[in-house]
C-alpha cells in the first residue's frame, strides 16, 4: 500500500471540494479545513453503521479499502499533528469524538477502536431525551479544543432525539513565521475587489528575498513557518495563489480543482529578490453545513458541519477548525532567479499545508480582507 500516494489522492479531492464550498460562500471570504474534514468522514467510516456508508467514503476519498483510509489518517497523526511547540514548531492540537446514543447495541470492539486507534473519546449518550444536552457538550468539546476559536459548530436544532452518533474533529494550528514581518513596515493601501471598487486594509512588507514563482496567469508565494531544529519530518508553509487579473480568482480555481496534483505542482523552490512585496493582515471565520456539497460529491449519507477560521499576522498565523459529521437512524528544472513583484492587491487563495506529505490543513480564498470576524 503507498500511503503517499493514497495522500495524493485525498488531496485532489480536497480541492474539489474546496470548488464546491465556494459556491456556497456567496462571493465572500472562505476557509475551512480539508484534513479536520478527511479525519471524521474516515472515522465515520470505520464506524458501527456498515458497509453502505463505508463504501460511500472510500469511493468519496478514491481509496480501496477501510484499512487504507486508516493508514493515511494514522500516517497524518504521527506525522503531521505530532506536536513539536515545545522545540519552536508550529503548535498543533487535534482531538476526535464519538457520542453515540446508549441504547443501541454496539459491538464493544468499536469502543477500542475509537479510543486506541483514532485516540478519541467515545462517549455514550442520551440522544432520545437529552439531545440538547448532548449539542452543548459537543460543542464545548470543539471550543475547548481549537483555543476557545470555534464556538457554537452545532445550531441549534441541529441535534435531535433521532440522532444516534455524532464524529467530531477538532483541530488548532499556530505556528510563527521563519522570518517575520517588520511591524514598522505595516501600510494601510488599496485592496481590489471583485465589484470594481476597493476596500484600505493593513500590508505587510518585507524586503528579504522571497519563494516566489511566476506561472501563465498566476504567481505562488510560500512563507515557511519556524520549525524547531529535531523537528525534521515535516514543514509547514503558507502559500498564497495570486491570480495576475484583478478578476482571475474562478479561472485559478477552476485549475486547482480541475487538474490533479496542481497544488504540489506549482510550488516555489527557491528564494528569488522581490521588487514589491505586499501581503494583506486578515482575521476570517467560515462555517456551513457541508450535507449538500457533500451528496454532490457522492456522500449521501452524512450530516456534515463545519468551520474553521483563520488570522494572519507580522508574526506568523493562528488557525482551527472542527467538523462534527452526524448520522441520523513538483518541477523537474530549474531557472536563475529573477527579480519579481508579489502584491497581493485583490482576490486570491491561500493554504496552510505540510510540504512532506503535502496534507492540507486549511485552504481558502480572500475576497476582502477588510471583512473579520
Amino acid at each position: 500500500m503507498d500511503v503517499r500516494n493514497s495522500m495524493k489522492k485525498q488531496n485532489d479531492v480536497a480541492m474539489i471540494l474546496f470548488s464546491h464550498v465556494v459556491s456556497l460562500a456567496a462571493k465572500g471570504n472562505i476557509v475551512f479545513s480539508p484534513a479536520s474534514i478527511n479525519s471524521a468522514i474516515t472515522m465515520h467510516a470505520a464506524g458501527p453503521e456498515g458497509e453502505s456508508i463505508a463504501n460511500e467514503v472510500v469511493s468519496y476519498l478514491r481509496s480501496s479499502s477501510i484499512d487504507e483510509l486508516k493508514a493515511v489518517f494514522q500516517e497524518i497523526s504521527s506525522v503531521v499533528f505530532a506536536d513539536h511547540s515545545t522545540s519552536g514548531s508550529p503548535k498543533i492540537t487535534t482531538a476526535n469524538g464519538l457520542w453515540i446514543e446508549k441504547s443501541l447495541p454496539i459491538d464493544p470492539k468499536f469502543q477500542d477502536l475509537f479510543e486506541n486507534f483514532f485516540k478519541a473519546i467515545y462517549a455514550p449518550v442520551d440522544f432520545r431525551s437529552k439531545a440538547e444536552e448532548v449539542r452543548s457538550r459537543v460543542n464545548a468539546f470543539v471550543e475547548r479544543h481549537t483555543n476557545n476559536l470555534i464556538k457554537d459548530l452545532l445550531p441549534p436544532g441541529s441535534v435531535t432525539g433521532a440522532t444516534n452518533m455524532i464524529y467530531g474533529n477538532a483541530l488548532y494550528f499556530k505556528g510563527a513565521w521563519k522570518t517575520p514581518f517588520d511591524k514598522y513596515c505595516t501600510r494601510d493601501r488599496k485592496f481590489h475587489l471583485l465589484n470594481g471598487g476597493s476596500v484600505s486594509v493593513p500590508f505587510m512588507s518585507s524586503g528579504c528575498d522571497q519563494y516566489v514563482r511566476a506561472y501563465e496567469g498566476f504567481k505562488v508565494l510560500k512563507l515557511p513557518y519556524r520549525q524547531g531544529p529535531n523537528d525534521t519530518n515535516r514543514e509547514f508553509s503558507m502559500y498564497f495563489y495570486l491570480p495576475d487579473e484583478k478578476d482571475g480568482l474562478d479561472n485559478l480555481l477552476e485549475k486547482v480543482a480541475s487538474i490533479p496534483g496542481f497544488v504540489d505542482g506549482h510550488i516555489p523552490s527557491y528564494e528569488v529578490e522581490v521588487a514589491e512585496f505586499r501581503i494583506p493582515k486578515f482575521k476570517i471565520l467560515f462555517g456551513f453545513s457541508a450535507t449538500s456539497v457533500l451528496g454532490r460529491l457522492g456522500l449521501r449519507s452524512l450530516s456534515l458541519y463545519h468551520k474553521a477560521c483563520v488570522e494572519i499576522d507580522e508574526e506568523g498565523a493562528e488557525a482551527a477548525a472542527a467538523t462534527c459529521d452526524e448520522h441520523m437512524g513538483c518541477s523537474l528544472y530549474w531557472e536563475p532567479p529573477k527579480k519579481i513583484s508579489f502584491v497581493a492587491d485583490h482576490p486570491f487563495l491561500f493554504f496552510i499545508r505540510e510540504d512532506n506529505t503535502g496534507t492540507v490543513l486549511f485552504a481558502g480564498q480572500i475576497l476582502d480582507p477588510s471583512k473579520s470576524y
